[in-house]
């Protein structure tokens, strides 16, 4: 059982962070918050707490779906761009850390540097979240696991396929997927292939909780008798000088009627979003009926704030 008090204060940086309990006490909170929004009923447990969002990539459904938790939680959410804040003109992450320590009562951070959010949270006094950094994407993962749940009604021995680059979404997926019990698989060309110090870190988990991973550079391999299908843009923020290149290199990877055909009928389909159909994943498959990717995008909203009233409440 895991108690109230074991997750506040705590930082949310990335799902190795974590124990398999916790991320389910999490994911059962979502369910919980998400049951009674959608019933009208209203849980204000942020009333008068602040959130800083710190946004030094551009988002969609990361601020928005913070902010408008934060506004049903009661609370408030203040966005801060790259350029507003002096950490754009030099200033010391501890000292940016340690002052808005004294404004604030937790800081979701997106920017490109995993270790500038490390540093973050070594120095905050408060809360800090990931919302995305180039190595891990933790929070989309909680939202993941909450839609697989809602239409697998479990997620311990399901066999989760990633197809694609060996990114931030790959690696939170690997990461989580070991953690919860779920078979991981992910196909990567060679030298897209996850980074190896997660790869191990996966390996060490799985041997924990009894799943299976693997990391392989064939496609069809990766999705066989897959319950779920993920792919992610072949070019992230911040590579779009690569695009071109990853085209050619990423052209036997896409998630199409014929990948899924090795998958089991009643397979899933997730993409983080934004998607490119005719790139990483073919129209009939994102708009098909086994894809779930709204239900996904819906679900950070709840996962996330879950993570804010475990952490900030």
């Amino acid at each position: 059982m895991i108690a109230t008090q074991q997750l506040k204060g705590r930082d949310f940086l990335c799902l190795s962070d974590y124990t398999k309990e916790e991320i389910y006490y999490l994911l059962d909170l979502a369910a919980k918050l998400k049951h009674e929004q959608k019933n009208g009923i209203s849980h204000p447990l942020l009333a008068g707490k602040t959130l800083g969002m710190i946004f030094e990539k551009s988002s969609t459904r990361t601020r928005v779906s913070f902010e408008v938790g934060m506004f049903q939680l009661g609370g408030s959410a203040l966005f801060l761009s790259g350029r507003d804040l002096q950490i754009g003109r030099g200033e010391p992450i501890p000292d940016t850390a340690r002052v808005l320590s004294r404004y604030l009562d937790g800081i979701m951070i997106r920017t490109f540097s995993h270790e500038l959010v490390q540093q973050l949270a070594e120095y905050a006094d408060i809360p800090i979240i990931n919302g995305l950094t180039d190595l891990q994407h933790p929070c989309q993962v909680m939202a993941d696991f909450q839609t697989i749940i809602e239409h697998k009604g479990k997620l311990e021995g399901l066999k989760l396929a990633y197809i694609g680059d060996g990114n931030n979404m790959a690696h939170s997926l690997m990461i989580g997927a070991a953690k919860v019990g779920m078979n991981v698989a992910v196909a990567a060309p060679e030298g897209y292939l996850p980074d190896k110090g997660v790869t191990d870190q996966t390996r060490s988990f799985a041997a924990q909780s009894g799943s299976q991973v693997l990391v392989t550079t064939d496609p069809l391999e990766a999705a066989a008798n897959a319950d779920i299908i993920y792919t992610d843009v072949w070019a992230s923020m911040g590579q779009e000088a690569e695009q071109q290149e990853r085209i050619q290199k990423f052209a036997g990877f896409q998630v199409n009627a014929e990948l899924a055909r090795v998958a089991k009928p009643d397979y899933l389909f997730f993409h983080c979003l934004p998607a490119h159909r005719g790139e990483e994943v073919s129209a009939d498959v994102i708009d098909g009926p086994n894809s779930v990717v709204f239900d996904e995008a819906e679900n950070r909203l709840h996962a996330q704030k879950a993570i804010l009233v475990a952490t900030m409440a």
